[in-house]
């Protein structure tokens, strides 16, 4: 499915997507928002080995995808990393690579995803490193129809309050549908029907310190099977 691109402003050289007029990443440090919300809010990298799967609802700038595959390369644990992203609004080539230039720690992994980015192509394999799906459409339709579970969620949708469809009740059932036991979820948001969407989604939710200005998130874990 082909979909159209993401339409932005720029705010000091961050983006903001058009449609929510949210910014894809903290004004303040972005870096450091996803080490702290998904990296450390999915007990990441200490999981990371073997054959691990993370998946997330928005890939955006792929900010999130560059931090984990930085953080997995220098765990240096045996294994292979997967990362399924599903995205509506893909962003156009030109527009990643100026996100990402407020980033030189990741200009390595950056250069090697821009050199690859087609969003519609299916499972890629990154220059032996982790394979990449971005899936494009509608997570509503295009997440109950995936084949596989994650052992770790990034729930990185625009603020609730202005892209509440990334974050209805069925849609966070499918992400639990789709979560392997013991798996993680996280999320910048502490705000309660999220909470309560991922507990009747299964999950066990904890609310924690956010980052930054925001002075909650939430972390979720789908009990052990029995």
């Amino acid at each position: 499915m082909t979909n159209q691109t993401a339409k932005l402003d720029w705010r000091d050289g961050v983006p903001i997507a058009t449609a929510f007029d949210d910014p894809y990443y903290s004004l303040d440090n972005g870096l450091a928002e996803t080490r702290h919300v998904f990296l450390g809010g999915n007990g990441l990298p200490a999981r990371f080995g073997g054959d691990f799967h993370i998946a997330e609802l928005g890939f955006g700038t792929g900010l999130n995808f560059l931090v984990t595959w930085a953080a997995w390369e220098n765990a240096g644990r045996p294994g292979q990393l997967q990362f399924t992203s599903f995205e509506a609004y893909p962003m156009a080539p030109d527009d990643m690579q100026q996100a990402l230039t407020h980033f030189p720690q990741l200009e390595v992994y950056a250069q090697k995803l821009l050199s690859m980015w087609h969003p519609d192509q299916g499972p890629t394999r990154l220059d032996d490193g982790p394979v990449l799906h971005v899936v494009t459409g509608d997570a509503r339709q295009t997440l109950p129809a995936w084949e596989n579970q994650a052992d770790a969620w990034y729930l990185d949708g625009f603020s609730p309050a202005k892209n509440p469809q990334m974050w209805e009740p069925a849609l966070l059932l499918a992400v639990g549908t789709h979560t392997k036991s013991g798996g993680t979820a996280a999320t910048y948001s502490a705000a309660g029907h999220i909470r309560r969407g991922l507990q009747d989604a299964g999950f066990e939710v904890t609310r924690t310190t956010g980052y930054g200005r925001k002075r909650h998130m939430t972390c979720a874990r789908m009990p052990d099977a029995e």
